[in-house]
């Protein structure tokens, strides 16, 4: 039978949590941020067809897209397990921009393999597919790291552990909370915002990081709102990202005035973020940033909720 899997679009760091904090995220309008991919069928040779707002940026030739090194990844687990796939026919349906900061190939990866395992009767467990997910997106990346994929695949706000036991955890969080996301329409690499950070930091900027995702994690598992909201300050990648993205320090100041509780940059950027504790308060922010921060028709803002469901299995249209 033919499968879809929705993947979510996610939020890598949440400010505090460089490589080891990430969270789905949910329009409360009800529109899909992120990204399907279905499996249709056997097939005598691999085929891909794309679909969706931001197929247009993906290479046509479909052994040139990380769906297809998902299929061949998949493939490879299942020979270890000594088992032989046929080829498929696969969709992925594109509606995340590349480059935005909200996870976008972690996304296509995710859903990719979460089709392909539904599609062979859940081969893999949960660990281990999202270990290969993981390993798919540091083919991108460069590095492995999970921030995007796991609360992607898992939903939620994720703490990365990376045991050989276990990935990450999930952390509580607080529904009151609304998350204003907006991509601007420009694009910005993972790979360039790294470049740009110090190779080095200074003990005092080190324990600045480690006290406040302690505490903010201590928070969370207290309730304590205000403390946890405190906690939600970049001191490692924010200074110097932010110089990559034009009218980020305006943004900020407007979102604060309308007595946000943070704003920060959604991954390696350009996608900002808000988070408030009332809707008003979100739908304003959301609207001054469509008007201001976004650059071209690209972009877009929505209100969100922390999506708890992570990837979820269809029966494919």
């Amino acid at each position: 039978m033919a499968v879809t899997a929705y993947a979510p679009a996610s939020t890598g760091n949440v400010s505090l949590g460089f490589d080891i904090l990430g969270l789905a995220l949910k329009p409360i309008s009800g529109e899909l941020l992120g990204d399907r991919v279905s499996v249709l069928a056997d097939a005598e040779e691999f085929s891909l067809e794309l679909a969706g707002r931001f197929a247009h940026k993906l290479p046509e030739n479909a052994k040139e897209n990380i769906v297809y090194d998902c299929f061949v990844g998949f493939q490879q687990a299942m020979a270890e397990q000594g088992k032989t796939i046929p080829a498929v026919a696969m969709l992925l349906e594109k509606n995340l921009p590349i480059g935005s900061g909200l996870g976008s190939s972690a996304s296509s990866i995710v859903a990719a393999l979460a089709a392909l395992n539904a599609y062979f009767e859940n081969a893999l467990d949960d660990e281990s597919l999202l270990r290969l997910m993981g390993k798919l997106e540091g083919q991108i990346s460069g590095s492995i790291h999970y921030d995007n994929v796991a609360p992607c695949f898992l939903g939620g706000l994720q703490l990365m552990l990376e045991s050989k036991d276990k990935i990450s955890l999930s952390l509580p969080t607080f529904d009151e909370w609304y998350w204003t996301i907006c991509y601007s329409g420009a694009s910005v690499s993972t790979a360039a915002a790294r470049d740009i950070l110090p190779k080095e930091f200074s003990i005092k900027t080190t324990i600045d990081f480690g006290r406040q995702l302690a505490v903010f994690t201590d928070a969370l598992h207290r309730g304590d709102r205000e403390l946890a909201a405190a906690m939600m300050q970049d001191v490692l990648a924010e200074p110097h990202r932010k110089s990559l993205l034009a009218g980020f320090d305006q943004g900020r100041e407007y979102a604060m005035s309308q007595g946000a509780l943070a704003f920060g940059i959604s991954g390696s950027g350009p996608t900002v973020f808000a988070v408030t504790n009332n809707k008003e308060a979100a739908e304003d922010i959301r609207s001054w940033l469509e008007q201001n921060y976004i650059k071209n028709e690209f972009g877009f803002s929505h209100v969100c909720k922390i999506d708890n469901d992570g990837t979820t299995i269809s029966e494919a249209k």
